[in-house]
């Protein structure tokens, strides 16, 4: 007799029950996926090139970045254009997909240098 216990959303763990010691196996009962990840969802819909497109903005969009003001990497987007530390609790007004944009980061070397002209 074999009893069956679930582990997490991949693998269960099986329980030998006989007349020797109890063995406990772990299996793999499905394939991950190999190149498409976060847009495996879609299948084969909306063409490969558009998929590859959502895919670098969904992996963008769903990791952490570190906290300007802790230094943790922990800055999770909570809405569009809005994310939020959790080191620290601190929020900040980023872009939509990543923290922060290219015209952020042009409006701040564009203030050191004014700010470097005022002090020289």
């Amino acid at each position: 007799m074999r009893l069956y216990s679930r582990i997490s959303q991949h693998h269960y763990s099986i329980l030998s029950q006989g007349p020797g010691p109890v063995v406990w196996l772990v299996t793999c009962l499905t394939k991950r996926t190999k190149k498409v990840g976060v847009t495996g969802k879609y299948g084969t819909r909306y063409g490969a090139s558009l998929r590859k497109t959502v895919k670098k903005m969904e992996i963008t969009q769903h990791s952490r970045y570190a906290c300007p003001s802790c230094g943790k990497n922990a800055v999770k987007r909570t809405a569009v254009g809005i994310w939020k530390c959790k080191g620290c609790a601190k929020q900040y007004a980023g872009g939509a997909y990543t923290l922060g944009t290219p015209s952020a980061a042009t409006v701040r070397s564009t203030i050191r240098r004014l700010r470097d002209v005022v002090d020289a």
